[in-house]
This record gives C-alpha cells, structure tokens and sequence, in this order.
C-alpha cells in the first residue's frame, strides 16, 4: 500500500524570531522517519540560545579556558566572544543570572551530537511481542509457536503468552495451565522464572503470562 504524506510547516518563536521548521506527516498521522530526526535536532537547537539570541539582561560568563571573567550584559560577553573568534552560548539559562561559555558553537553541537550516538548504542529497549495459543494445540502448532517466543526472548524482547478460550473451554483453565507450564519448561534456559503457570487465572477470555529474557541476554 502507497503511504501518502502531506508537508507542514511548525513556526517556532525563540529570541524574537520566528523559525519554520518544515516536517511531512503521513495521513494516518506518523512522522517521517526521516525528517524526524531532523525536527527534533531543530527544536533542541532552538532551546539553546546564542551570540545576539541571549535575552537575559545579565549574564555569568566562563571563557574558552573555564576561567570565570564575571557577570555582565549579553552585549559585553558577545563582545568576549567575537574578540576571540568564538561564540557565546547559553549553558544554564535556569540558573540566576543563566551561565554563558564562549566557545565554537559548531564544535559544541558535533561532540553532543557524538555522545548522544555514543549513549544511544548502549541502550538496550526491550520490546513486550505476544504469541497467542489455543487450549487444544496440536504438537506442531505449540512447536512453532514456541520457537517463536524462543527466537523473541533471545533477542532480548519480553514476550505475553496469551491463551485463548472458547465457549465451553473457560469451565476448565487447566487446558490453559498445561500450556503455560510446557512453554515454561521449553523456554527455561532463556526466560527468567519468576512466577507459577498454574496460579495463572482466566480474564475474560483469555488467560495471559509475560516471560522476560533472562538476564545473561539482556545483560549482553
């Protein structure tokens, strides 16, 4: 199916001036991924005020070396600034009066923009999937599904087990307790054991149990 997208524009004010930061939106209302990114990257930048965008009537300013050279106007520290070459940037604009560095403002967005990626690689997000099972499964059915829950848990995802009742199978959730305790049993050396299948209970229609990946995966 064609994805269809329809350019916006979202008008930012900061400092007096207006920015148009452009971003499409799909119909069904999903971002681009790849223009996400960059509006994100855009918003945070215009949080961060520079040079003549510092608006405080009075600023503490640390130069290019971390020496204090005092409090002063944004005027008097753009002129700091200016005289080495450098920008003046708004690093604690809650404090009072906000703190201003002098420095290559360009360099400054690389190295954050660099521990960001840096961060970024070692967080792990773990994802909760559900494979669904009948009370009544045939063997080769409950295999595939099992390997299923086995290939998410080894990539470090959660995993809902949901078994689904019909009609006259909700009198006995004992079907439903042999087939949590069997996926127990074929996931044990991936999943940690952390609860009882057979204290499990039926809610509505369903009787449901959430394994995690153990922690050997989640800790790799």
């Amino acid at each position: 199916m064609t994805v269809q997208w329809a350019r916006y524009t979202s008008y930012r004010r900061d400092g007096g001036v207006c920015f148009a930061v452009p971003f499409l939106f799909s119909m069904d209302g999903r971002l681009a991924a790849n223009e996400e990114d960059l509006l994100i990257a855009r918003q945070q930048e215009l949080r961060i005020r520079i040079n003549d965008r510092i608006s405080a009537r009075q600023i503490r300013v640390i130069d290019d070396e971390g020496n204090q050279l005092g409090i002063m106007s944004p005027e008097d520290g753009l002129k700091e600034a200016t005289s080495r070459n450098l920008d003046l940037v708004e690093v604690a604009p809650n404090s009072a009066p906000p703190v201003c560095r002098i420095l290559d403002y360009g360099k400054f967005k690389y190295q954050q923009s660099k521990r960001e990626k840096e961060s970024k690689k070692h967080q792990h997000i773990i994802h909760i999937k559900e494979v669904k099972y009948r009370p009544k499964i045939d063997v080769h059915d409950f295999d595939y599904k099992t390997n299923r829950v086995r290939e998410f848990l080894t990539d470090g995802n959660k995993v809902k087990v949901t078994i689904m009742f019909r009609g006259r199978e909700l009198a006995h959730p004992e079907f439903g307790h042999k087939i949590l305790t069997r996926v127990v049993e074929a996931t044990k050396d991936l999943a940690q054991e952390d609860f009882d299948p057979r204290l499990m209970r039926i809610d509505g229609r369903n009787m449901t149990m959430v394994l995690s990946p153990a922690r050997s995966i989640t800790a790799s």
